[in-house]
């Protein structure tokens, strides 16, 4: 099993989600979080003065799957979130070791 941890744009949330469902991801962790890469932030406006936004917001979105999915996975994400422009985000790939459902404790791949 594999855990694939995208970080994306807030807006293309949306059009992730859809692509996932449509290809049989069953679940995914969606958390809101702050960071920065090599956008370094942006400067905004704000009445009249400039501000620098060190920390952007992004949203990290944590799936589970079997191995043999996660090109397919990764695929399509990169596919719905792609803007081209800096700050779209990135895709890590993780192994994970045991899973556990708690209300059943059914284990593993029964558990996802």
């Amino acid at each position: 099993m594999k855990k694939v941890e995208a970080i994306i744009r807030p807006f293309k949330l949306d059009e992730v989600k859809i692509a996932l469902v449509n290809a049989g991801v069953v679940g995914m962790t969606v958390s809101e979080v702050r960071g920065f890469g090599r956008q370094k932030g942006q400067t905004e406006r704000y009445r009249g003065s400039e501000y620098t936004v060190e920390f952007l917001q992004k949203l990290k979105i944590e799936i589970v799957i079997e191995d043999d999915q996660v090109d397919m996975v990764v695929e399509k994400v990169i596919n719905a979130a792609r803007t081209g422009e800096i700050g779209d985000g990135k895709i890590f790939v993780s192994p994970v070791e045991r899973i556990i459902r708690i209300r059943t404790g059914e284990k593993d791949l029964e558990a996802v």
